[in-house]
């Protein structure tokens, strides 16, 4: 059974990661567990895009991204996000690596619809060998940027990135930290979310804007081998929790 976590830090989350998730991941390193950490900077790249006036467009939580959004995501993700995250792990005691600034690509990929996106991209492979010997130094971070065949960089959305990731590494694990306690119906937490349910709100716009992607790309990881989805604020805390065995419902 693979012993591979893989968590995906939204771009709010990474500025307010509590004292228990540093705790959490001393737990599972101490268990044998390696850990793969996928963070965003949604707001942070839309913050700076509008310093640069330049136009911030999403279409069901995926940014449009022309060449400038691009250069800014990137700036922003590999120059501000992952070296501040990693400063913030090593600051509790935890080995990292920032497998960006390593000289390889992580991720491969292609564009999802450039017509409708721009330089936007979906995983379609990984740099296996890579990361699996980057996990055995320390935590990997990595940002949600795939590159394609000609060499082009591609803009991930990082749930999307997260659980493609998860799924190729055979992850026994996939967690969606956001800035809520996890999928919200009328102030309440779903405990499980089962397909046909998540179909249902998707349909009646109970889910909608950034927690869209998060949900098509849980059940898409549950679709391909990763047994187990929990999307929370806080690791130690159960959030909606989505399953192998739900999927089969």
């Amino acid at each position: 059974m693979s012993q591979i976590i893989v968590i995906k830090i939204g771009g709010n989350a990474t500025n307010h990661l509590s004292e228990e998730f540093y705790q959490q991941l001393h737990k599972w390193r101490e268990a044998g567990k390696q850990i793969l950490i996928v963070h965003g900077g949604g707001p942070q790249i839309s913050a700076w895009s509008e310093k640069l006036d330049l136009a911030v467009q999403k279409i069901d939580g995926i940014r449009v991204t022309d060449q400038q959004t691009l250069q800014v995501t990137q700036a922003v993700l590999l120059g501000l996000v992952q070296p501040a995250l990693c400063q913030h792990l090593m600051a509790h005691g935890l080995p990292v690596v920032g497998m960006n600034a390593m000289g390889q690509p992580v991720a491969y990929g292609e564009y999802l619809d450039q017509a409708v996106y721009g330089e936007v991209g979906k995983v379609t492979a990984i740099n296996q060998d890579y990361i699996q010997n980057q996990l055995q130094n320390g935590i990997g971070v990595c940002a949600p940027i795939a590159i394609s065949k000609s060499g082009q960089t591609l803009n991930v959305n990082g749930d999307v990135a997260a659980a493609a990731i998860a799924r190729l590494l055979e992850a026994e694990k996939l967690y969606l930290v956001t800035d809520v306690p996890g999928v919200m119906v009328n102030r309440h937490v779903l405990n499980k979310l089962t397909p046909q349910e998540a179909d249902q709100l998707l349909e009646t716009q109970v889910i909608k804007a950034g927690m869209k992607p998060k949900i098509k790309a849980a059940f898409d990881a549950l679709k391909h081998g990763v047994k187990e989805v929990e999307i929370t604020n806080e690791l130690q805390h159960s959030g909606t929790n989505l399953s192998v065995e739900q999927f089969a419902i």
